[in-house]
């Protein structure tokens, strides 16, 4: 017996596996794009699938579809949503034109899946259609885009709660280190007495920022081109369609997704991925530095960071910060696509953007790391131990904890405590130095964690 079937299309005939879903173009796409092996992300076919759900609802209630085959449809796609054909879109993600290859690689699986539902075999498109049926008033132009927005948005929404979770380990992070008195340092020098607190709440305040940009900014992707068909004129599709797909995407996504004011616009233009993505760079940047950040202090011996995997091969007890540097690759990783979508939008012509594909790739994909790379972030951060000894050892070693006296002793007299500890050679630290020349409880008044990170100046009783 064959293990293929023979199907059509504008260029000829083509062999097709028999038990695949699948049909003619998306079998002619497997052949003309063996580009990169990474597939397209699961995340876009399945809202596609949503997509398709709502123009095959809308067509229904209208009556453009009947009931039996419009029943058979819906199902399919709620399978492919569900996952119950993961396997049967095999696409490489960088591929040419604008996302056809996928919509016909959904529209062909729906279009199968129903057909069986109703009774036949695959590739009976008599019974149901891919683009008669399952594409019915609909483009790639118009159905691709506002999936990439639908994919976006719930891997924003998942983003936002991973930072959260970051946040929130950080945050308590702040309240355990409170007491712990520390340098602050800028440039990499020695700066002024803080806390270990307070330089975990500048971690926390950094990522909340990002947490709550990353929430906000799905505002910027609820608008989408659904109906415009072709081009954003609508052609082909009826108006009562056009105004009543939008109400059943909204249903079936469960977003508060609006149809654009201006169809060729928003077909045209992919600017909000831009803004998008510049907000999802920013996060990333903050990961970096937060990273970096704790590397150096672990490399302090300020903090210690959990042990997870012996360092070295050849170095026996040696345990490096490997969890920082998988954050930061990452985030080199995302900085760069966020290049790539900036290049993808402007690379668009006239009335579409035919590189599409790479940027539903790239966004989603670099969220979908960053998701996981919080969560393990979060993890790793709920294991630093602070070091308080070596903490409290650079403060009390360290000539830059005279500023703190300013307000008490003036800059002459302070300098002139400095210079004498210095020139004089004298053995003990320059805390000891300073309780001897100022009395013990003033000095230690001075340095508290209260003192140190209350806003402003308070006076203190000499």
């Amino acid at each position: 017996m064959k293990d293929y079937r023979v199907e059509k299309d504008l260029l000829g005939e083509v062999q097709v596996p028999k038990d695949a879903y699948w049909g003619v173009h998306t079998q002619r796409a497997l052949g003309n794009f063996p580009v990169s092996g990474v597939r397209v992300r699961l995340e876009l076919i399945k809202a596609m699938a949503m997509v398709k759900k709502a123009c095959c609802e809308a067509n229904r209630e209208l009556g453009y579809m009947d009931d039996k085959k419009a029943w058979a449809v819906s199902v399919a796609c709620n399978e492919v949503i569900e996952g119950a054909f993961d396997d049967q879109f095999p696409l490489d993600a960088f591929q040419g034109g604008a996302g056809t290859s996928v919509n016909m690689n959904v529209n062909e699986v729906i279009a199968n899946r129903a057909i069986e539902l109703l009774g036949g075999v695959k590739g009976d498109y008599e019974i149901v259609h891919p683009i008669e049926d399952v594409n019915l008033h609909q483009s790639t132009n118009d159905t691709f885009p506002t999936a990439v927005k639908v994919a976006t948005i719930y891997k924003l929404r998942e983003l936002s709660g991973a930072i959260a979770r970051l946040q929130g380990a950080f945050q308590r992070k702040e309240k355990e280190f409170a007491s712990i008195v520390k340098m602050g340092r800028t440039e990499l020098q020695e700066a002024v007495p803080m806390t270990l607190g307070a330089e975990f709440s500048a971690f926390a305040e950094a990522i909340s920022r990002d947490r709550w940009r990353t929430f906000k900014c799905e505002e910027r992707l609820r608008v989408v081109n659904i109906g415009g068909t072709a081009i954003g004129t609508g052609i082909t599709a009826p108006k009562d369609y056009i105004f009543l797909v939008i109400e059943k995407l909204r249903e079936v996504t469960g977003l508060g997704l609006a149809r654009g004011e201006n169809l060729v616009g928003e077909t045209a233009n992919v600017d909000p991925f831009v803004e998008v993505s510049g907000i999802i760079n920013a996060h990333v940047s903050n990961l970096i530095k937060v990273s970096n950040d704790l590397r150096l202090m672990n490399l302090l011996k300020e903090v210690r960071l959990p042990s997870v995997q012996a360092g070295s091969s050849i170095m026996p007890g040696k345990v490096n910060p490997v969890i920082l540097e998988s954050v930061m690759q990452v985030g080199f990783w995302c900085s760069a696509s966020d290049t790539v979508i900036s290049q993808v939008a402007s690379r668009g012509s006239f009335q579409i953007n035919e590189f599409l594909p790479l940027l539903a790739h790239t966004i989603i994909s670099s969220m979908d790391m960053l998701v996981r790379t919080n969560e393990m972030f979060a993890r790793h951060v709920e294991g630093v131990i602070p070091d308080a000894e070596h903490c409290i050892g650079y403060v009390n070693e360290s000539t830059s904890i005279i500023t703190a006296f300013l307000p008490y002793i003036g800059y002459q007299k302070a300098e002139e405590l400095v210079n004498e500890f210095r020139s004089t050679g004298i053995t003990v630290s320059f805390r000891e130095f300073l309780n001897a020349r100022l009395g013990r409880d003033f000095v230690d008044g001075v340095l508290s964690p209260y003192r140190l990170t209350s806003l402003g100046h308070r006076r203190l009783k000499r």
